[in-house]
């Protein structure tokens, strides 16, 4: 594991409703690949799939975590979530505050694939 593994990321993730949101959300904070899971209620989402413009409600998710957790993450939003392909989009964190960035590294334990 390089120190890069520690470097605190955000994931985006919608669900088809609040509900799935907060399953999903209790099992990555329980298992520690997630720090804090933050859910949106009543998001609008335009996209298309299978050759059609879709709009529904959904719920995002924004989910603190630590880079050396992804794949683990990803692999365990796929197991619960009800999506065929789910969105689980990785972005770095740039700046924020430093205490809750310690607070964030420290609340999520780094359980990188070997």
């Amino acid at each position: 594991m390089v120190d890069s593994d520690k470097d605190p990321i955000v994931i985006l993730m919608t669900t088809k409703d609040v509900s799935e949101a907060e399953k999903i959300a209790g099992e990555l904070v329980k298992d520690g690949l997630a720090a804090c899971v933050n859910i949106i209620n009543k998001v609008r989402s335009v996209y298309r799939w299978q050759g059609e413009i879709c709009r529904d409600t959904e719920a995002l998710c924004i989910i603190k975590t630590v880079k050396g957790n992804f794949e683990l993450l990803k692999d365990k939003i796929k197991s619960l979530h009800s999506y065929t392909v789910p969105e689980v989009i990785g972005l770095p964190i740039e700046i924020g505050s430093e205490k809750y960035l310690k607070w964030l590294v420290k609340e999520t334990k780094i359980l990188a694939k070997t």
